[in-house]
């Protein structure tokens, strides 16, 4: 049987495991919404006339990118 000393340190370990999972997590998203808005802005900058579509483009795939972080915010807290 382990010792309350280990078990703490047990709990310890897996809470911060959640944090660093999630730390990796976001590297992901943070890529693709950088990607995102950076070739967004070039392809405004290369034609301007088509700022309304590409903006709008944007906005969606930017939603769909965050709500995967969000996704992975919230996995470690459902499976401990």
């Amino acid at each position: 049987m382990a010792s309350p000393v280990v078990l703490a340190a047990t709990d310890a370990v897996s809470g911060n495991l959640g944090a660093v999972a999630y730390g990796l997590a976001a590297i992901g998203p943070g890529i693709g919404i950088g990607l995102i808005f950076g070739l967004g802005v070039q392809a405004i900058a290369r034609q301007p006339e088509a700022e309304q579509v590409a903006f709008r483009y944007m906005l969606i795939g930017f939603a769909l990118v965050e709500a995967l972080a969000l996704i992975g915010f919230v996995v470690p807290f459902v499976f401990k």
